[in-house]
C-alpha cells in the first residue's frame, strides 16, 4: 500500500506539476503508522489526501515545510499576456509576420488560379466536364476553363447595350472604301482569272464595289454575325480573354494581391493574442486557416462592394471596380477595337466560309449570274489578302476603317454611361466563378502555415534562432514581390478630339462664320 500511494503520489506530481496539499502527512501517515495516534491515523484514512491531521513533532516539521511550499506556489499569480510578449518578444512577432506573409501569398496564388494554367495540367481524375477547373492533383485557371460561358456573357454586354454593326459601318463611305479595296481586287482578279478578265472589268470595277459597299452597309446585321466574331475570337485564343481580364481589371487585382498583406498582418495579431492564451498545438493552425479565408473574402468583397456610392459622413465608399469605371472604360474599348474587333478581324470574319458563307450569297444577289462565280471567289480572296497580310501593306485601308468605325471611342464613351450595377458585369462574373473555391484554398494554405509554426516552434519557448530565421525568409519574400513587380508598358494612343452629335460641334460653323 505504501509503494503503491508513494507512486501515484510521484506520478501526480510530475505531471500536475505542483504538489498536492495534504500528500506528505498522507505518505507520512503510511511511512510511520506508530508516528499517530490511533484516532490521528483513522481520521487521516477517512478524509483522504486533503485532511489536515495533528502531528508528532517530527510530522509537524514535515507538514509545516509542505504548507510554506504550498502557499508559496499559490501566491504567485498567472502572467499577463503583455508580460510574457516581453519575455520572447522576437517569436511571438514571427506570427503576424507570417500571417501577413501567408494573406500576400494565397492572394497572388489565387489571382494565378483565375487565369494558369491556359490549359489543363495534371491527372484527369474525378474532373467532371470540361468546364470544372480542378480534379485530383491536376488544375487549370478558371478563365480559361469557363471561357465559353465568359465569353458569352462578355458577348451580351457588347452586342446589346454598346455596339451596333448597323451603326459602326454608316459611317464608312463607300466610294473612297471602293477606291482602297481595289488595287487588291484588281490584282486577285488579273492572278486567279486570268488579264483578259480583269481587263475587262476595270473600268466598271469602281462602280460595283461602290455599289457593293452601300448595299452591304444595309445588310450588314444579317452578312457578318457580331456575336460570333466577338465570341469566336476569345474561344479561338483563351490567352485572348485572360489578356482582356488582366488589362481591365490590373488594379483590381493588385489590390487584392497586396491587401493580403495588412489584412494578413492585422489578423495576425489576434492570432498571436490567441497563442498566447492558449498555446494548444491546434491554435495557430485554426487561427491562420482564418486568416487566410478572411482576407480573400475581405478582399474580394472590397473590389465590387458596394456597388453604387454610398455616402458614410464625410466618406464616399464604394467599390474599386465601380470607382474606375471611367478608366476601365477607356481601355476596354481600347483592347476590343485592337484585338477582337480590329479591321483585320472584321475583313476576316467577313469572308468566312469562303464561297459558303453568307458574304459570297450576298455577293450572288448583288451580282448576277452574267458575271462568272469566280470573279466573286477572287474578290472573297482579295480581302481574306487585305485581312491577313501585314498592316503595311495595307496601311490605308486599316487606317481608313480604323478611325472611320471607331470602335475604340464608342464602346468605352457607351460603356461609361452604364450603371455601376450593369458595369459591375464585365469584371465580377471571373470572380464570381468558383468564387468558394479561391477563398477555400487561402484557408487552406493559411492552416498550414499555421502548422509549420507549431512544428517548428515559432512563436513558442526557446525558438530564437528559427524566429530570426523566419523574420528574414518572411520579410525578404514580401520584399521581393514588389521589387520584382513590373509595371504595365504605357501604350501611346493617338489623341483626337471627337465630337459627334454634340453642341460643341453644331456650334463651331455659327462661331466661326463657316457655312
Amino acid at each position: 500500500l505504501a509503494h503503491a500511494v508513494n507512486s501515484l503520489c510521484s506520478t501526480l506530481e510530475s505531471k500536475t506539476m505542483w504538489t498536492i496539499r495534504g500528500m506528505a502527512p498522507l505518505r507520512q501517515s503510511i511511512r510511520h503508522p506508530t508516528g499517530l495516534c490511533h484516532h490521528e491515523r483513522k481520521s487521516t484514512y477517512r478524509s483522504g489526501l486533503f485532511s489536515l491531521q495533528k502531528r508528532s513533532p517530527k510530522s509537524q516539521y514535515r507538514r509545516s515545510t509542505t504548507t510554506v511550499s504550498s502557499s508559496s506556489a499559490s501566491s504567485k499569480q498567472p502572467k499577463s499576456i503583455w508580460s510574457k510578449l516581453k519575455e520572447r518578444p522576437v517569436e511571438y512577432a514571427t506570427i503576424p509576420a507570417v500571417a501577413a506573409f501567408v494573406g500576400l501569398t494565397t492572394n497572388w496564388m489565387g489571382v494565378k488560379m483565375l487565369f494558369y494554367p491556359i490549359e489543363y495540367t495534371g491527372f484527369q481524375w474525378y474532373r467532371g466536364d470540361k468546364e470544372c477547373p480542378y480534379g485530383v492533383l491536376g488544375w487549370q485557371g478558371v478563365v480559361p476553363c469557363k471561357t465559353e460561358r465568359m465569353a458569352g456573357r462578355l458577348v451580351n454586354i457588347v452586342t446589346r447595350r454598346l455596339l451596333s454593326l448597323h451603326e459602326a459601318f454608316s459611317r464608312l463611305d463607300p466610294h473612297e472604301l471602293a477606291i482602297l479595296l481595289l488595287p487588291a481586287v484588281d490584282e486577285a482578279i488579273q492572278r486567279d482569272c486570268g488579264a483578259h478578265w480583269a481587263k475587262l472589268l476595270r473600268p466598271i470595277l469602281p462602280r460595283l464595289l461602290t455599289h457593293i459597299i452601300s448595299a452591304l452597309q444595309k445588310d450588314i446585321e444579317n452578312v457578318l454575325d457580331l456575336r460570333s466574331v466577338v465570341l469566336s475570337a476569345f474561344v479561338r485564343d483563351k490567352e485572348v480573354l485572360v489578356d482582356l481580364f488582366q488589362k481591365v481589371g490590373r488594379t483590381e487585382l493588385e489590390f487584392l494581391v497586396e491587401s493580403g498583406l495588412g489584412f494578413g498582418a492585422l489578423l495576425g495579431l489576434g492570432q498571436m493574442g490567441a497563442w498566447v492564451v492558449s498555446p494548444r498545438p491546434w491554435t495557430l493552425p485554426v487561427a491562420g486557416a482564418l486568416v487566410g479565408y478572411i482576407t480573400n473574402w475581405i478582399a474580394i468583397k472590397l473590389l465590387f462592394e458596394p456597388a453604387d456610392p454610398v455616402q458614410v459622413g464625410p466618406i464616399v465608399v464604394q467599390g474599386l471596380f465601380e470607382s474606375r469605371q471611367e478608366q476601365v472604360s477607356e481601355e476596354f474599348g481600347h483592347f476590343m477595337a485592337t484585338r477582337v474587333l480590329s479591321s483585320h478581324q472584321l475583313l476576316e470574319a467577313l469572308c468566312k466560309d469562303g464561297t459558303d458563307g453568307e458574304f459570297y450569297a450576298f455577293l450572288r444577289r448583288q451580282l448576277p449570274y452574267p458575271i462568272p462565280s469566280h470573279i466573286l471567289e477572287a474578290a472573297i480572296k482579295a480581302i481574306v489578302s487585305c485581312a491577313t497580310s501585314d498592316s503595311a501593306k495595307y496601311p490605308e485601308l486599316h487606317g481608313y476603317m480604323t478611325d472611320l468605325l471607331d470602335i475604340d471611342y464608342t464602346l468605352s464613351c457607351r460603356l461609361k454611361l452604364l450603371s455601376p450595377t450593369d458595369f459591375e458585369d464585365l469584371l465580377h462574373p471571373v470572380f464570381q466563378e468558383d468564387e468558394v473555391i479561391l477563398i477555400s484554398v487561402g484557408g487552406v494554405l493559411g492552416a498550414a502555415a499555421g502548422l509549420a509554426q507549431t512544428r517548428l516552434g515559432w512563436g513558442g519557448p526557446g525558438a530564437i534562432g528559427k524566429a530570426y530565421a523566419t523574420l528574414a525568409f518572411v520579410g525578404a519574400s514580401s520584399a521581393a514581390y514588389f521589387f520584382t513587380k513590373k509595371d504595365p508598358p504605357k501604350e501611346e494612343r493617338p489623341t483626337r478630339l471627337r465630337r459627334r452629335n454634340t453642341v460643341l460641334r453644331l456650334k463651331l460653323p455659327i462661331e466661326t462664320g463657316d457655312d
